[in-house]
Order: structure tokens, then C-alpha cells, then sequence
């Protein structure tokens, strides 16, 4: 039915096509509940302390209020990623600002955290949310100053942390002025040291621990990640999202909308996200790392999986190629663990990394 309907979506400009998406997707999931929860399939996952059905999930910008939720569970996702929210309401910035590359399979944004702000997504989370992990993305206001973005960070843990399975900080989106700074090591330890104080805190005061997410970019040099991954190793998160969109441009040709400042999303992302992946498995082995980028079908999922991710999320994929990618990249996953004679998705990927670090030919599944 996708297929059938993508034409025309495709005609309405691109946030007014996002929009309606999520109309329906809100009125699906009215009538239609989310698949259920069964902990000991052979795609569950264990990570962050929370059980996952499966490792697939919804990135942070698709459902940035939280609006569609139960039509995003009902799809058959593990978990959910909602935001980037600030403290408070702002618009973003001004349109056009959503671009598709449809030949690419890719995105160009810089919506700058559009969202209703935090007071109303913490409402929409105490009213209604469905029996799967729902992370919360947080942010800073554009017009909060960077020596004090702390203190919005501080707010939105403060705010949220009680509604949220896990708590990501984004440090890496392109569409605020300046935000990148923040994963500056001085600037990341100083800003993660803070959150982890009111984290201890809030686990002395009620017994409930919210784990802290980093998201962070593409775009470093090896020095620059390097200097960053050496602040995390400190045990100032719980787990790396990994990664943001690019300000790079690769494989784009030179149409209009590839000039178009902003991050790049989807396709072309897909090497770039995952060379990020194994830098941070090879320099952070113990912390687990959430695959976004790039990810279009089950093969794509499994070699980020591959790289080191322990978790994976999807956003533009979902766009091109429509709800079914859900299922089709779990029965994908599936596919690949029995392919190699596992029982779980675990014990599946520690036998095909054991392979390639041994060069062995690992048993290849096309999908």
C-alpha cells in the first residue's frame, strides 16, 4: 500500500507530507495494539539494564512530541527515541527546511529543534505511552547561550527522567548554532559530569536509575573522536548513539537540493555511520552503542549490528521505503540467525565477529 501512496505523498512538500504521517500514524495506533512483548524471542536484546524485544528502533526527529507513539509500537519497533525537545516551546527554523534527495534515498534538514517543548511532551508521557522503552532526546534552546547549555540539559533530565526508559543528550545536531561545541572534551565532561550528579541523585532519591545516552556526529577526525571517546570512558554515560547526520555531502551529484545547508540523512550515510560504529566499539567495547544511519534493509542492519552497534534506529529508511521495512529487516534478522545455527541474535553476532577477527569467511546472508 506504501508504494501505492508514496507518489503522492511525495507531491505535498516534504513537512506537510511528515505531518499527515503522523496523523495516521496516530489513528493506526488508536485502533490497532502493538504487537506483543515477547522477551525471549531471537532477536530480544538486553541493554542499557532495560529488555528490548527486538534491536530495532525509532530515531530521535521522526515523532519529535511524542504525538503517534502507539501507531509507531503497533509497526513493530523495540523502542522509541522521541524529540530532540528543549525546555521550552521554540518553532526551529524558518521553512523551507526538510529537503528529499529522492534518487539518493537521503534527507537534507535543518528544522533546529522544532518542538513543543519539555513540560508538554512530559504531559503526552504521563497520559499515554505504550509497554516498550521510550528514550527521550533532549536538547538545548538556540537561544540559551553555550556556557549555559547545562542548565537546559539539567532541566530537561529534571523534567523528563521520570517518563524515560533511557535519556539521550544530543551533542551533535548541525541545525543549532554552536551545539557541536558541546563534544569538546572539556565541554562534553563538563556537561555529562553535571548530568551524571543529578542521575546518582535521582537513583538516591527514588531507587530508579535513567540511563544517559550521547548522541554524537559523523564528522570527526580521528584525533577529535578520539579526544571525545576518551571523556566517555570516563563513566560519564551509559551508552553512545552513534550517529547524527553529516554536514558532508557524499555521493550526492550536484542538484539544487544538495546545496542545501543542513545534515544528511539516509543512503549515503550508511559508511560513514558505520565506520563511527566500529571506532567506538574498538575504543569503548563495554558501553553499548545504538546504529543509526543509513540503515535501509535487513543487510544494512546487520552489518551495523556487525561493527559493534547493540541497538539500531531507523528515520529515513522509513520514509523511502515505508512501514514494512520494520518487519522486513526483523524477518531479515531472523533469517541471518539461523542462517548461522544460532538460537539469539547474540550468540549469532559473537560467532560472525569471532569469524572476522579470526578471517574466517563469515556466512553471508543477502536480504
Amino acid at each position: 500500500m506504501y508504494k501505492a501512496l508514496r507518489p503522492w505523498l511525495f507531491r505535498l512538500p516534504p513537512e506537510i507530507a511528515h505531518e499527515a504521517a503522523l496523523r495516521a500514524l496516530r489513528a493506526y495506533g488508536a485502533v490497532r495494539p502493538a504487537p506483543a512483548t515477547a522477551t525471549g524471542g531471537p532477536l530480544a536484546v538486553q541493554a542499557l539494564g532495560l529488555p528490548f524485544t527486538n534491536p530495532l528502533g525509532l530515531a530521535a526527529g521522526f515523532d519529535k512530541n511524542g504525538r503517534a507513539l502507539r501507531g509507531l509500537a503497533a509497526l513493530g519497533f523495540g523502542f522509541l527515541e522521541v524529540g530532540t525537545v528543549t525546555p521550552r516551546a521554540q518553532p526551529g527554523n524558518p521553512r523551507p527546511r526538510l529537503f528529499r534527495l529522492a534518487e539518493q534515498r537521503a534527507l537534507i534538514n535543518r528544522l533546529g529543534f522544532n518542538n513543543a517543548g519539555m513540560e508538554s511532551l512530559a504531559a503526552r508521557l504521563r497520559a499515554e505511552r505504550p509497554a516498550l522503552p521510550i528514550g527521550v532526546n533532549i536538547g538545548k534552546n538556540r537561544d540559551t547561550p553555550l556556557d549555559r547549555a547545562v542548565d537546559d540539559y539539567r532541566l530537561g533530565f529534571a523534567a523528563l527522567a521520570p517518563y524515560a526508559d533511557y535519556l539521550t543528550v544530543n551533542l551533535s545536531s548541525p541545525n543549532t548554532p554552536g551545539l557541536r561545541a558541546l563534544q569538546e572534551p572539556e565541554a562534553a565532561r563538563l556537561l555529562l559530569g553535571a548530568l551524571h550528579e543529578d542521575q546518582a541523585a535521582l537513583r538516591r532519591r527514588s531507587g530508579r536509575y535513567v540511563p544517559i545516552a550521547v548522541k554524537i556526529a559523523p564528522d570527526f577526525t580521528q584525533e577529535t573522536l578520539a579526544a571525545l571517546l576518551a571523556v566517555l570512558a570516563e563513566g560519564l554515560c551509559d551508552a553512545v548513539i552513534a550517529t547524527n547526520t553529516t554536514v558532508s555531502r557524499p555521493t550526492l551529484g550536484h542538484g539544487p537540493a544538495a546545496r542545501e545547508p543542513g545534515g544528511l540523512s539516509g543512503a549515503p550515510l550508511t559508511t560513514l555511520s558505520r565506520e563511527i560504529i566500529s571506532r567506538v566499539f574498538k575504543a569503548l567495547p563495554d558501553i553499548p552503542i545504538i546504529g543509526v544511519g543509513g540503515i535501509n534493509n535487513a543487510e544494512d542492519a546487520w552489518q551495523h549490528l556487525l561493527a559493534g552497534a547493540s541497538l539500531l534506529q531507523l528515520y529515513t529508511g522509513l520514509i523511502y521505503e515505508g512501514p514494512g521495512l520494520v518487519p522486513a529487516i526483523l524477518a531479515g534478522l531472523v533469517e541471518r540467525v539461523h542462517a548461522g545455527g544460532q538460537d539469539n541474535l547474540g550468540e549469532a553476532l559473537s560467532a560472525a565477529r569471532r569469524n572476522l577477527s579470526s578471517g574466517s569467511r563469515p556466512n553471508t546472508v543477502k536480504f
